[in-house]
C-alpha cells in the first residue's frame, strides 16, 4: 500500500485556489482510500471551509452546480471535469435512519471526517499537510478491514445503508470485516426498510458485481432486502446459491446472470416480482428472468452445432453466453461440455449464421409476390424453410429457398 498519494492536477488548482481565499481544503473519501490502494479513482471529491455560497461566489456561478445547497454540497466544473465540493459539517441525529435531521458547518476537517461511514473512507489530503487520518484508515486498509467510525451502532443507525455499504466494501476490496462493526450490521439489518428500494438496488448491484462476493453475502442481511427468498429457512440454498455466483464473471455486465443464480428459487414469475419491488430497470428485469427461465438447459454433445442453432434461434447472443456460464457454474461436472456448447455458438454468430426468421435469403414479401396469403400460413411457411436451413436440407440462398417454398405452396 501508498503512503502518499499524487493528487489530480485539476482537484489540485481547486485546492489552491480555495486555500488562496483563505478556506481549508482537501481531497477527501474514497479517492484518497482508491489512491492508498493503487487504484485509479473515480472521482475526486473535495471538502472545504468554504460555505456553499462562498464557493459559488469565488469559482463563480456559471462554473457551479448547487447540487446540495441544504447539506453543504456544490458541484464545481474545471477543465469539462466535475468535482464535488462539500463544506465541512457535523449531522444532527436521523430520525428517518437515513437523513440527518439537520447539518452544521463546522470550521475543522476533522470534525467533518468523524461524520463518516467506515474508516477507509475518513481520510483526507493535502498536497502540503499529507494525510489527515484521526481514526486509523491507513492502518485498517494494511491490515484489509473494514471497520466503522466510532461506534458502530450509532453509524447504522444514523444511515442503515451503511450497512449494505460495508459488505459492498469488503467484497470490493477482499476486506475482512471488523467484529463489532459486522455485529452491529447484523443487529440492525432490519433498518433497511427506512430506505429507499432504488439505493438498496444499487448497493445490492454493487455488492453483486464484486469479485467473488459470496464470502459476504450475509444472510440476516439479505433475508432483510429479499424476503422473497425465505433465506432463514433455505440456508442451504442461499449457501449453493453463493457458490455459483462466485463461480460466474464480475462486474455489471454479467450481473444478470449472479442476479439469475440467486433468485433462481423464486422461478420467472417470482423474479420479476421481487426486481419490479426492487424498482429495477426493464431491461435488468427481462434479462435476469429469462436466464430463470432458461435454466434447465441440459447440453446435447452429440449434437452440439444444431442445438446452437436453436438456442440462437429464441435468445440473442449475450443472453445465451450469460446461460451458459450460468449453467456451467450451476453444474460444474457438465462445464466442458456448456463451455462446448458456447463456442459453438459464438462460430456460428462471427459466420453469421442463419439461426432465425430474418436470416432467411427470402422473406414475406418474396413469398407474397409467389403468391403466398398474408396471415399465419405465411409464417408457418417460413418457419418450416428456416427449420430446413438449420437442419442442413436445405441451403440459405434464395433461389433453393423459393424452390422449396413453391413445393410447400403446391402441396
Amino acid at each position: 500500500m501508498k503512503e502518499t498519494i499524487q493528487i489530480e492536477p485539476g482537484a489540485v488548482r481547486l485546492l489552491k485556489k480555495l486555500n488562496a481565499a483563505g478556506y481549508p481544503a482537501y481531497v477527501v473519501g474514497g479517492c484518497v482510500r482508491d489512491s492508498l490502494l493503487g487504484l485509479v479513482p473515480h472521482d475526486w471529491d473535495l471538502c472545504t471551509a468554504a460555505r456553499p455560497e462562498q464557493v459559488m461566489e469565488l469559482f463563480g456561478e456559471e462554473n457551479c452546480i448547487p447540487t446540495g445547497l441544504q447539506h453543504g454540497t456544490v458541484t464545481i466544473k474545471e477543465n469539462g471535469t466535475l468535482y464535488e465540493t462539500t463544506t465541512f459539517r457535523t449531522e444532527g441525529s436521523y430520525t428517518d435512519g437515513r437523513h440527518p435531521d439537520r447539518v452544521e458547518f463546522v470550521p475543522d476537517v476533522r470534525e467533518d471526517l468523524a461524520r463518516r461511514d467506515f474508516t477507509i473512507n475518513a481520510m483526507a489530503c493535502h498536497p502540503e499537510e499529507g494525510i489527515i487520518d484521526p481514526f486509523g484508515g491507513r492502518e485498517d486498509l494494511k491490515r484489509g478491514i473494514v471497520r466503522a467510525v466510532g461506534q458502530p451502532h450509532e453509524r447504522f443507525e444514523e444511515d442503515a445503508l451503511r450497512i449494505l455499504r460495508l459488505y459492498r466494501f469488503a467484497a470490493r476490496f477482499g476486506f475482512a470485516i471488523d467484529p463489532a462493526t459486522g455485529q452491529a450490521a447484523r443487529e440492525l439489518c432490519g433498518h433497511l426498510d427506512c430506505v429507499s428500494l432504488e439505493r438498496i438496488e444499487d448497493e445490492l448491484s454493487r455488492l453483486l458485481a464484486a469479485p467473488k462476493p459470496g464470502r459476504w453475502m450475509e444472510p440476516a442481511v439479505f433475508a432483510a432486502v429479499l424476503p422473497e427468498l425465505e433465506i432463514n429457512e433455505e440456508t442451504q440454498r442461499f449457501e449453493k446459491s453463493c457458490e455459483v455466483i462466485d463461480a460466474l464473471p464480475a462486474g455489471m455486465e454479467d450481473l444478470p446472470a449472479r442476479l439469475a443464480a440467486l433468485l433462481a428459487p423464486l422461478r420467472e414469475k417470482g423474479v420479476r416480482k421481487a426486481l419490479r419491488r426492487l424498482r429495477c430497470s426493464n431491461a435488468k428485469i427481462e434479462k435476469t428472468a429469462v436466464l430463470v427461465r432458461e435454466m434447465g438447459l441440459a447440453p446435447e454433445p452429440e449434437n452440439l452445432p444444431l442445438q446452437a442453432r436453436l438456442l440462437l434461434g429464441r435468445l440473442e447472443p449475450d443472453t445465451l453466453r450469460r446461460l451458459l456460464l450460468l449453467c456451467g457454474a450451476e453444474h460444474p461436472e457438465q462445464a466442458e461440455a456448456f463451455d462446448a456448447l458456447e463456442k459453438a455458438a459464438e462460430r456460428l454468430t462471427k459466420e453469421h449464421a442463419c439461426c432465425r426468421v430474418k436470416d432467411l435469403a427470402i422473406n414475406g414479401r418474396d413469398l407474397m409476390e409467389m403468391g403466398a396469403a398474408p396471415g399465419p400460413g405465411l409464417r408457418r411457411m417460413l418457419e418450416a424453410l428456416l427449420e430446413e436451413v438449420i437442419t442442413g436440407q436445405l441451403p440459405n440462398e434464395r433461389e433453393a429457398l423459393r424452390r422449396a417454398a413453391a413445393q410447400f405452396s403446391a402441396s
